[in-house]
């Protein structure tokens, strides 16, 4: 109701004029009883046709009333459906991008991408059509059969006999239906899923050869979906073929009926006429129930589950009070931090503290599955504590606004994600819209230029050019740059890297780093580390065992102290080593990665 009330006064005056059109139908048969049985008798008997022609143009009106009123019926309601839709739509995209990430990790794109596309378009279509006809339907039918009792006795109770067993089959279809219409829609969603992720990684199947598996995959999901199609079809066809048997012998009967009543003389010729004409005019909808019943259900079924989603509450929520710091400098400090995933027995991280000094470089190590990134995603509000606070400038995050913390605090990830967009438009993501345009351009060649994404510039349109979906029209070196120049130009307090350069050599990551420093002084830094390089450039090392920080200090420190820290950095070293990538003292060169002629070329062909 809430999106439906701002067009409530256009689709109500709808449904009044799709009435008025269905009066006007029923109106014919009474101007057809009295053609009967007064000017066409009369005029048989005197030759006199002027009341004939009289009754005639009457009928030509109402047939034009009718087609009037049903015109005025769909422009007054075709407007407002596509903003039910439209309002909708925008409703459901801003509650998606305001649920927490973990929101995400338990829902499949592909059922997302149903309920805001097809759900929504079967919901338009139903306001459009299926409820003025359902609400029209009902009302003709009841009108229609009340006439008929009321005008022709018992041929009119004969009849309202017959809709007995209409009511009670429409109600079983119904419940049967709308089971079937959930799956359906479901499953809908399934193979949407289905698609995306197979589109989404392509480039694996192919490199593995296994598009045969996924189209059977893909095949089995889409036979699930046609069974129940056919379901539906079958339901929808049995109930069709009753609602349509079922009139048309009671109208048999009612022939009948009424053939010995003209001939005893109870009821006239022109009542009869009437009746069946009436009758024709009730039939339409009840034969139409079926679909109308059908969409109805498609309708209820698209808008529960546009409720699913709509109605999941977001427990990252602003405060009532926010509190804004007075003098934002990017002091970060974790204190008995304990986090455990929903629905998790045990806790990723548990009694984390952590003091990240304004203006330093801090890198995160520990095995895999140590809770690195976890921890890292704490920062930014991402995901909420499970038990004690992040606070940054001494002020708990989840007593600010998800704006102010996301403000000060940037991110960029492994792995990168990128737009349907220009290299600008994604590197000035997460700028300020008031910023001045100037202000805007100096802060892309700035992060460009730190990032050693000079490659840019050689792209067929330069920063213009659009990358294409999330960028995978460039190699992972340059995806990479692009989305740690993206973190760059937002000029946070805070920056939040998770190895954001694995893919690039350690000479680029190293100069990477330097130019970071310079343009970045006072901003605090945290890195999670998966090689030794990157440890090394950091001014501090925390140490993260099973969940815990078990050490912070120096690089050579803790190599001198902390046997778990050697097992790691030995552990790293050895990843290094078999990916091909330099150690501390002898760096390797990834000349596929670095920003040269023709790589940017070859980018340029692929884009």
């Amino acid at each position: 109701m809430p999106f439906v009330r701002p067009a409530l006064p256009r689709v109500i005056a709808g449904m009044v004029s799709a009435l008025g059109a269905s009066l006007a139908a029923l109106g014919i048969p009474r101007v057809l009883q009295h053609l009967v049985d007064g000017p066409l008798a009369q005029g048989a008997r005197t030759g006199d046709t002027a009341a004939l022609w009289g009754a005639m143009g009457l009928v030509l009106l109402l047939g034009l009333a009718e087609a009037g009123l049903i015109l005025v019926r769909r422009s007054l309601v075709m407007l407002p459906g596509t903003n039910i839709e439209s309002s909708m739509r925008m409703v459901l995209f801003r509650h998606l991008q305001d649920l927490p990430v973990a929101f995400h990790d338990r829902w499949a794109g592909g059922q997302l991408l149903s309920r805001s596309m097809s759900d929504l378009g079967l919901l338009r279509r139903w306001i459009v059509f299926g409820l003025l006809q359902l609400v029209v339907s009902f009302a003709t039918v009841i009108i229609g059969v009340g006439v008929l009792a009321a005008t022709t006795g018992w041929l009119g109770f004969v009849y309202l006999v017959g809709a007995i067993p209409v009511t009670v089959l429409a109600f079983r279809f119904s419940r049967r239906y709308r089971t079937i219409s959930r799956r359906s829609q479901d499953q809908a969603g399934d193979l949407a899923t289905r698609v995306e992720e197979s589109v989404h990684g392509i480039r694996v199947l192919k490199a593995f050869g296994r598009g045969r598996d996924a189209l059977a995959t893909f095949t089995g999901e889409a036979e699930k979906l046609r069974t129940t199609e056919l379901a539906k079809a079958r339901a929808q066809a049995q109930v069709n073929v009753a609602l349509t048997l079922i009139p048309e012998l009671t109208l048999a009967v009612c022939l009948a009926i009424g053939a010995w009543q003209a001939s005893q003389g109870t009821i006239t010729v022109g009542a009869l006429t009437a009746f069946f004409a009436t009758a024709a005019v009730i039939n339409g909808p009840v034969v139409d129930l079926g679909m109308t019943l059908s969409m109805t259900l498609n309708a209820r079924t698209a808008v529960d589950r546009f409720f699913d989603v709509i109605t999941t509450a977001n427990p990252l929520t602003d405060p009532e009070d926010p509190i804004t710091p007075a003098d934002p400098h990017g002091h970060v400090v974790l204190r008995d931090v304990t986090f455990r995933y929903d629905d998790a027995k045990d806790p990723v991280l548990e009694h984390v503290d952590l003091d990240l000094p304004v203006g330093t470089t801090t890198a995160l190590v520990g095995l895999t599955g140590s809770g690195k990134s976890t921890l890292a995603m704490l920062i930014p509000r991402l995901y909420d504590v499970t038990g004690g606070t992040v606070e940054i400038d001494g002020v708990d995050v989840r007593r600010m606004t998800r704006a102010d913390v996301r403000r000060n605090v940037a991110v960029a990830f492994e792995d990168p994600t990128l737009f349907s967009a220009s290299v600008r438009e994604n590197v000035l993501l997460g700028v300020d819209d008031a910023t001045p345009g100037a202000l805007k351009e100096e802060l892309l060649a700035e992060a460009l230029d730190v990032a050693q994404a000079h490659f840019a510039a050689n792209l067929p349109q330069g920063v213009e050019t659009r990358i294409g979906e999330e960028g995978l029209s460039l190699s992972g070196g340059q995806r990479q740059r692009l989305a740690l120049a993206r973190a760059i130009a937002a000029r946070p307090k805070v920056l939040v890297l998770d190895d954001p350069l694995s893919a690039l050599d350690v000479t680029t990551e190293e100069a990477v780093t330097a130019r970071l420093r310079e343009v970045l002084h006072g901003t605090t830094t945290l890195v999670i580390a998966h090689r030794p390089s990157t440890v090394a450039l950091a001014d501090r090392v925390a140490v993260l065992q099973d969940g815990r920080i078990t050490a912070v200090g120096t690089h050579s420190d803790l190599l001198a102290t902390d046997p778990h820290y050697r097992y790691v950095i030995s552990s790293l070293e050895g990843d290094a080593a078999q990916h091909g990538i330099g150690q501390l003292t002898e760096p390797a060169i990834d000349t596929d990665l670095t920003p040269d002629l023709d790589d940017d070329e070859a980018t340029g062909a692929r884009l």
